[in-house]
């Protein structure tokens, strides 16, 4: 079994910047594919971006610019780095990992507020 927990969450400003992290934890072998997803109030979850183990990534058009997705295979954690925050950015934010292309794992949640 594979374990996601997420941290870096919180109440912020206005154009400031934040740090999401996801770190995996349990029997992880495979070729491994990170993604982030959002959920803002009342609306689907929505994917943000993805990261292959090449460290290929992916944006959605929404955050283009502004969202740097990233991995450190040696702690088996990905990053999304947000900048310039917007309201709109306002959700909460789940890892997503997939491994071999088979087994997918969800993180709890973190919850993002931008407040002006």
């Amino acid at each position: 079994q594979v374990r996601l927990v997420e941290s870096g969450g919180g109440l912020v400003q206005l154009g400031d910047s934040l740090r999401l992290s996801c770190e995996a934890s349990g029997s992880i072998n495979g070729i491994m594919v990170w993604a982030w997803y959002r959920q803002p109030p009342g609306k689907q979850r929505e994917w943000v971006a993805n990261i292959r183990a090449d460290g290929f990534s992916s944006y959605a058009n929404a955050v283009r610019g502004r969202f740097t997705i990233s991995r450190d295979n040696t702690k088996n954690t990905v990053y999304l780095q947000i900048d310039s925050l917007k309201a709109e950015d306002t959700a909460v934010y789940y890892c997503n990992l997939r491994i071999g292309g088979v087994w997918e794992y969800w993180g709890q949640g973190t919850q993002v507020t931008v407040s002006s």
